[in-house]
């Protein structure tokens, strides 16, 4: 009995672990920080939770919109870059196979092999050969713009709920604080379980997610009470 070995790598996480924690990130940051920034203005509870929603929806569409632009980009870039690797194929093949050969003498393979390895992947598919080790591009990591901007709008969405809603339940008087405390604790979470699944250290994460957070909120508050003062 043939024993297969199988290994998991977390870093197959990396594109929708990125998106998911930004989008959520700056969903209860943004969102935090309106709340608590308004709050300390002595502006009603009223006004308060209808600049959160409107920070949740202003913040998931711009999240969609700058993310769908950024990956077309590169959805763009890379149909670009296959088309012009069709086009070379279909002319200098053999110039084709001298570049993906010396790809792999330059990974560690002698000329020989590297040869014939270049030879083998380019009879069974010579196009797929040069994207995923000329271009580096591959099936799992190519740019997905519509995916990537539902994602994110969804997870900024997921993350600004959690302030709009401590603020929706706090006492009038205490709106500020409370969603202070519910942002931090959110963002502790957030940092600490985007560390675990990225196989980093979790007190890190956390503190890194929270400090940035907590210096977001704590700007916007005085930022609250300065204007807030003057009127």
């Amino acid at each position: 009995m043939r024993f297969i070995h199988g290994e998991f790598h977390k870093s197959g996480r990396i594109g929708w672990l990125r998106a998911a924690v930004l989008g959520a990130n700056d969903g209860t940051i943004s969102v935090s920080s309106l709340v608590i920034g308004v709050a300390a203005a002595g502006t009603s509870h009223e006004s308060i939770l209808l600049t959160g929603v409107a920070g949740l929806v202003a913040g998931a569409m711009s999240m969609a919109a700058g993310e769908y632009v950024s990956v077309q980009s590169q959805a763009d870039t890379e149909a670009a870059d296959i088309e012009r690797e069709k086009r070379e194929l279909e002319m200098e093949p053999e110039l084709e196979l001298d570049e993906l050969t010396s790809i792999y003498v330059g990974r560690g393979l002698d000329e020989p092999l590297a040869r014939q390895v270049a030879t083998k992947l380019m009879s069974n598919d010579a196009l797929g050969a040069h994207a995923r080790d000329e271009l580096g591009i591959t099936e799992t990591l190519r740019a997905r713009p519509i995916q990537a901007a539902i994602s994110s709008a969804i997870s900024f969405i997921a993350g600004a709920i959690i302030p709009i809603l401590a603020a929706f339940l706090a006492p009038a008087a205490l709106v500020a604080e409370i969603s202070t405390v519910t942002a931090l604790v959110t963002l502790i979470i957030l940092g600490g379980t985007a560390a675990y699944a990225g196989g980093a250290s979790i007190v890190k994460g956390s503190i890194r997610v929270a400090f940035w957070g907590a210096l977001a909120m704590g700007l916007t508050a005085g930022v609250g009470k300065l204007f807030g003062a003057v009127v």
